[in-house]
């Protein structure tokens, strides 16, 4: 017979040859593994753990001290006001995202467009705040395109929300007057000095393979031919890059160009706008 208690122990001895000590997350892993909260165990010291939770305990506690990060042990992370379902398919949202949907629901709009929507967490964020929006998810994983019509349909978001496996803009027709993106932005260079955790995730998501800026290049040559009159776009940005996408934005005819920082105050999100007609026609 194994105990809350005794399973704890197995659990934490698992995580500390990871290098995790952490109690928290050792109840978190007995939570997933037998589908009940804590409460019960606290109530109920004594009783017997089946061997499958344990087995399945001890397996997931491996996973962790592997680097999985604890979205993936859990199948969710929160996010803006939801909680979305995460897989290694999809990039964990963060909370300096979050900066963005902000910034984004600053104005109206009415129809939004996501480029490289992962888990869809920034879309669907969106969407649930302008009930009257609707939005497409353009994504290169098809993958992700099942985790993000998962969240959708959990959300009852789905009528509203759209996923098409794209190359950027390659399958898109018109224009939206939104226009937002969380790219790969971190350098080729940069990958080895990251966080172990982020080995999990798609490396496709996180890094362009190069200087860190490809994606935004991509971004900024299709915004003439997709952004609406007036219409507003609103990338998240790598601490450093502040300066070098507010230039692209700017050659691609963009005005209103402003970097906004994030809780830690790091630039995290460059805003701009295109020109609307009505001004040209003037």
């Amino acid at each position: 017979m194994i105990t809350p208690a005794e399973a704890i122990a197995l659990i934490g001895a698992r995580l500390r040859e990871g290098g995790i000590n952490d109690s928290r997350e050792a109840w978190i892993i007995l939570e997933v593994a037998s589908g009940e909260p804590r409460t019960r165990f606290v109530t109920d010291p004594d009783r017997a753990l089946e061997a499958g939770v344990i087995g399945r305990a001890i397996e997931l506690a491996e996973r962790r001290a592997a680097g999985s990060p604890m979205s993936h042990i859990r199948g969710w992370r929160d996010f803006w006001k939801a909680r979305f379902i995460v897989t290694p398919d999809v990039l964990d949202p963060r909370p300096e995202t979050e900066v963005l949907v902000a910034a984004a629901l600053e104005e109206a709009f009415a129809d939004v467009l996501d480029l490289g929507s992962g888990s869809g967490c920034i879309l669907l964020s969106l969407l649930a705040e302008r009930t009257q929006a609707r939005g497409v998810g353009l994504e290169l994983s098809p993958a992700a395109i099942k985790v993000a019509q998962r969240n959708a349909e959990a959300l009852g978001l789905a009528g509203r929300a759209g996923f098409v496996e794209s190359d950027w803009f390659t399958r898109l027709r018109g224009r939206y007057d939104l226009i937002v993106s969380n790219p790969p932005y971190i350098a080729e260079a940069e990958m080895a000095g990251l966080a172990r955790e982020l080995a999990h995730e798609p490396q496709g998501a996180l890094n362009d393979g190069g200087d860190g800026l490809s994606a935004y290049r991509a971004i900024a040559a299709g915004l003439g031919d997709h952004l609406a009159p007036g219409g507003r776009v609103l990338l998240e940005i790598g601490p450093t890059q502040g300066a070098a996408v507010s230039e692209m934005l700017a050659g691609a005819g963009l005005t209103g160009i402003e970097v906004l920082p994030d809780l830690d105050g790091r630039d995290r999100v460059v805003r701009a706008r295109a020109a609307d007609a009505r001004a040209d026609e003037g």
